[in-house]
């Protein structure tokens, strides 16, 4: 794998879109697959499933999401990062065995306007890599609508202060779940803060 040509795939993907149907296996010598793509105004988010070796070891598999930023008309690359993936990332599950229809599990934050001079004022863009059941069709943030590719995984891309409340939909559009990415885990109690 090369980063260049990740990003090379990464800038294609925003310009054409995911393909459809979603790869369900890796191209031979590419040891990277597109897993999800979001783009909300001028921030988006490209996620990749990446393979290791011969995929054979445990903890091969890795997920990735590379945030960007259109200015003057060209998306730019901001970062990102990742973690491992599920075992058996590819297979899609039921929300019974998933324990709910939309599950998040990863998130990011890059900064977009690195190249100020004072340190406040930073400008973020969030994302949050989100696993659907097998039972969802769709995911609407707000007025925008992805499609949930066959092997489940969805990424969720934006640049305002709070996250946006996502909904799992059926196939005839009625919501089966909703995830506040707004939401943030309570602070752990320590044993120096009792």
């Amino acid at each position: 794998m090369n980063d260049d040509e990740v990003l090379e795939e990464c800038l294609r993907l925003l310009r054409d879109g995911l393909p459809t149907p979603a790869p369900a296996t890796f191209d031979e010598g590419r040891g990277f697959l597109p897993l999800g793509l979001d783009i909300d105004g001028d921030v988006a988010v490209v996620t990749f499933l990446y393979r290791s070796g011969d995929g054979s070891s445990v903890g091969a598999d890795f997920i990735e999401g590379w945030t960007f930023h259109r200015r003057d008309g060209e998306w730019r690359e901001l970062g990102g990062g990742g973690g491992s993936a599920p075992a058996e990332p590819l297979t899609r599950r039921s929300s019974g065995e998933m324990g709910r229809h939309l599950l998040k599990y990863g998130s990011g934050r890059t900064v977009r306007n690195a190249n100020r001079l004072l340190p406040w004022g930073a400008k973020w863009v969030n994302q949050a890599r989100l696993h659907a059941a097998a039972e969802v069709a769709r995911i609407r943030i707000g007025q925008r609508l992805l499609d949930v590719p066959a092997h489940g995984h969805a990424v969720v891309v934006w640049g305002a202060r709070r996250g946006p409340v996502v909904e799992a939909l059926a196939p005839d559009g009625a919501v089966l779940d909703v995830l506040d990415l707004g939401t943030r885990l309570p602070r752990p109690v320590l044993s120096a803060d009792i």
